[in-house]
C-alpha cells in the first residue's frame, strides 16, 4: 500500500470529444503547413515528394498490404495579371473570404507566399478566422440535407 500512497490520485472524467472550433483550426493549420512545405521547396528549387499510405488487396494472395503512393498537392498561389503573386486561403475546396468580398492576398513572389502563410497560420491559431471558417461550414452543412421521399399508399 505504500506504493499507492506515493501517487497523486484525482477524480477525473475523460474528455468526450474535441472542441469543434479547435478541430477546424487544427485542420486548417495542417493544410497551411503542407502549403508551407510546398512553398519552401519551390523557393529552394528542390522537389517536394510527399506520400500517402493506401491499403490494397494483393490479387494473388488475397492479403491486405500497405502501399506508399505519391501525394499530389496543388498550390494555393498563382501569378496575377499585374505580375504579383496572389494567394488564397482554402478550407477543403472552399476559398475563405478573409474580408468581405476579398478572397486573395497579394504578395511578392514565393518568398512573400512563405511569409504570408506563416502570418495566416498564427492568425488561425489565434482564432482570428473562426467566424469565416464557421460560415463555410454552415453553408456546406445546409447544402447536405437530403430530401425525403414519401411514397403514397405506404404507411
Amino acid at each position: 500500500m505504500s506504493n499507492l500512497s506515493s501517487l497523486k490520485l484525482v477524480a477525473a472524467k475523460p474528455r468526450k470529444g474535441e472542441n469543434p472550433r479547435e478541430a477546424r483550426r487544427l485542420k486548417l493549420v495542417d493544410k497551411i503547413d503542407t502549403q508551407l512545405l510546398l512553398a519552401r521547396a519551390q523557393h529552394e528549387g528542390t522537389p517536394l515528394q510527399l506520400t500517402r499510405i493506401k491499403t490494397a488487396i494483393d490479387l494473388e494472395t488475397g492479403l491486405k498490404q500497405k502501399i506508399e503512393l505519391p501525394r499530389k498537392i496543388k498550390p494555393w498561389w498563382w501569378n496575377g495579371e499585374n505580375g504579383k503573386t496572389n494567394i488564397a486561403l482554402k478550407y477543403g475546396s472552399k476559398v475563405i473570404e478573409i474580408s468581405p468580398g476579398l478572397n486573395a492576398i497579394e504578395t511578392e513572389g514565393v518568398g512573400g507566399v512563405i511569409t504570408t502563410l506563416e502570418v495566416l497560420k498564427s492568425a488561425v491559431l489565434g482564432g482570428e478566422l473562426d467566424a469565416q471558417i464557421e460560415g463555410l461550414n454552415k453553408k456546406t452543412s445546409a447544402g447536405l440535407k437530403r430530401p425525403t421521399l414519401s411514397l403514397k399508399g405506404k404507411n
